[in-house]
């Protein structure tokens, strides 16, 4: 399988208190189902968190996320201890683990999520 998703064919769209974190989400997605990544992740997208919004804390079960901090700085809770993140920060929250990502910043923070399968 091979194939290219122009930017304006990309699905955009905006979530509200994204997993009970705070304000709003603005996400484009990078793929729309798990077949594009052969089945071995759920989530690839690019997100922007503005000031005072964020991705609440969440648990992983059978998957691992990474986030790729490409602008801003956030705040980002990693089991629990909070720790501040910037551009070009890498982060992995393995299967069990959880995590949250804030912007208490006025630069918005522009970062990739990656879900993959255990």
């Amino acid at each position: 399988m091979s194939w290219i998703k122009t930017k304006e064919k990309r699905t955009h769209y905006i979530q509200e208190e994204a997993l009970g974190g705070p304000g709003h989400l603005i996400t484009t997605q990078i793929i729309d189902n798990d077949e594009e990544l052969l089945g071995k992740g759920r989530l690839f997208k690019e997100n922007v968190l503005e000031k005072d919004c964020g991705v609440g804390y969440h648990v992983h079960e059978g998957d691992a996320e990474i986030y790729v901090i490409q602008s801003g700085e956030a705040e980002y809770n990693d089991n629990g201890t909070i720790k501040t993140v910037r551009a070009g920060d890498v982060t992995f929250t393995g299967p069990g683990e959880g995590h949250s990502l804030t912007n208490k910043k006025d630069e918005p923070v522009k970062f990739v999520a990656l879900i993959i399968y255990e």
